[in-house]
């Protein structure tokens, strides 16, 4: 269990921050990049929930929020061994597993797509959306970080499969509510 009784330390004032294993690093690295974009997507994520007028999909949000802050942990420890341990939080397999039952899940009942979809419709589609995109943001952070040092496998695919699943469920917020916002390709021509 986490416990934070003072919440400055100070030491983050030269423009480092720890990590996991105790090793500091530029507030501007590659690896703080990631670990902040998913932050940002955890944060988006936290406005689509508040914005759900059923309760239907917060649960599965919640635990996708609580993922995220794995995910956080797991690009906070550097190394190559990528197997959780009693100090160590890994994304695994598992959890992407689930989010592809999710996407299946939401997407069953769903018109096959006939045009791309346009962000937007109604306010939790809406903010699913931006939350699909700015998940689309931490997944490049995360992979310009893998290009530099090694990231979990499992957690690369955890991100691309949360940003499908974002799409499936924006569509689905938008069909309940009545239309989704098509693409009319050439409109203003």
């Amino acid at each position: 269990m986490v416990k934070l009784n003072k919440i400055y330390t100070r030491t983050g004032d030269d423009g480092t921050t720890g990590l996991v294993d105790g090793s500091r690093c530029p507030k501007h690295a590659a690896r703080m990049e990631a670990i902040g974009a998913v932050d940002e997507a955890n944060s988006a994520l936290g406005v689509v929930v508040t914005a759900l007028a059923a309760v239907e999909h917060r649960a599965a949000l919640v635990r996708i929020q609580n993922d995220l802050f794995d995910l956080g942990a797991d690009l906070a420890t550097p190394g190559e061994d990528f197997t959780p341990g009693e100090m160590t939080l890994r994304i695994v397999p598992e959890q992407a597993a689930w989010l592809e039952e999710e996407i299946d899940r939401v997407n069953a009942p769903l018109p096959p797509l006939t045009s791309f979809i346009l962000p937007g419709g109604n306010p939790a589609a809406a903010h699913t959306h931006v939350a699909r995109a700015t998940t689309r943001r931490a997944e490049r952070a995360m992979t310009a970080l893998a290009a530099q040092e090694p990231v979990n496998p499992a957690a690369l695919a955890y991100i691309n499969r949360l940003s499908d699943y974002l799409f499936v469920l924006a569509r689905a917020l938008n069909i309940a509510a009545g239309s989704e916002v098509l693409w009319v390709p050439g409109q203003n021509r």
